[in-house]
C-alpha cells in the first residue's frame, strides 16, 4: 500500500492543479479530462457486468448481494443522478453541459462519440483512454475494481476543490458546472469512494494473490493518470 499512498499523494499535489486559478486553463484541462470522464463509465460498466447479471436470461449473481447492491448504487449515481433542478442525468452529460457553460469546446469529444474512432482522441489523452478500455474489456475483475478505485474515485475530490475555488473567486456564472464539481466532491469523497473501496476489499477477500493484483493495477492506473496530467500541463505551456 505504500506505493499506492505515495503516488496518490504526488497526484494530489500535481502542478497541473496550480493552473486551475486561470479559467482558460480550466477550459483546456476539461477538453482532455472529459475523455477520462467518459472512459470512467466503461470501468464502472465492466464492474457491473462482472458482479451483477446484465445478460439474458437473468440469473442470480455469484457474488454476495451486498456487493451487487454496492455496484448498482454507484451505477445509479453515475448514470442517472439528479441535476441541480432535480432532473435525471448522467454525470458525463452533466460534465458536457458544464463545459459548454464555461466556454470549453466539446467538439472533439462529441466527434469521437459519433463513431468511437480512437484516432479522434487527442494524442496525449489517447494512451490513457485506451489503457482503461483494455482493462475494462479484458482485465481481471480485481484489476478493474482497483483501477476504478485507486485511479479515479480516490483522486476526484482534491482535484475539483481547486476549480470550485477559482469559479467562485472569479464569480463565474456556471451553476451546472459548480453543481457537478460540488456533487462529485460530496459523492466521491463521502459515498462512492468508500463504496468502491468496500467492493475492492470484498473482491480481494484477504487473498494475498488478489491483493497483489489489486496493488499492481492501482499503481499502473496512478502512473497513467500522472502521465495524463503531465501531458495536459505540458500542452498549456
Amino acid at each position: 500500500m505504500d506505493n499506492i499512498t505515495l503516488l496518490q499523494t504526488e497526484l494530489a499535489h500535481h502542478p497541473v492543479y496550480s493552473t486551475f486559478s486561470n479559467l482558460s486553463s480550466i477550459r483546456h484541462f476539461m477538453q482532455h479530462h472529459v475523455f477520462a470522464v467518459w472512459d470512467f463509465m466503461s470501468l464502472l460498466k465492466s464492474l457491473q457486468r462482472h458482479i451483477t447479471c446484465v445478460e439474458l436470461p437473468w440469473r442470480p449473481s455469484a457474488y454476495p448481494a451486498e456487493m451487487v447492491r454496492l455496484i448498482n448504487q454507484i451505477v445509479v449515481g453515475e448514470e442517472s443522478d439528479m441535476d441541480q433542478r432535480g432532473r435525471p442525468i448522467s454525470h458525463f452529460e452533466l460534465y458536457l453541459l458544464g463545459m459548454e457553460e464555461i466556454g470549453a469546446s466539446t467538439v472533439k469529444i462529441r466527434d469521437f462519440l459519433s463513431d468511437l474512432n480512437p484516432e479522434k482522441i487527442p494524442s496525449g489523452t489517447r494512451e490513457f483512454v485506451q489503457g482503461n478500455l483494455k482493462v475494462a474489456a479484458t482485465g481481471h475483475v480485481v484489476e478493474v475494481a482497483a483501477s476504478f478505485f485507486f485511479g479515479r474515485e480516490k483522486l476526484i475530490p482534491e482535484m475539483f476543490e481547486a476549480m470550485v475555488k477559482t469559479l467562485k473567486e472569479e464569480r463565474v456564472e456556471a451553476p451546472t458546472f459548480l453543481y457537478y464539481l460540488e456533487r462529485h466532491i460530496e459523492v466521491d469523497g463521502g459515498e462512492h469512494g468508500p463504496l468502491a473501496m468496500q467492493c475492492l476489499d470484498s473482491l480481494i477477500n484477504n487473498d494475498p494473490k488478489l491483493r497483489q493484483i489489486a496493488m499492481e493495477a492501482g499503481v499502473k492506473a496512478l502512473h497513467a493518470r500522472k502521465k495524463l496530467w503531465d501531458h495536459v500541463l505540458a500542452s498549456l505551456a
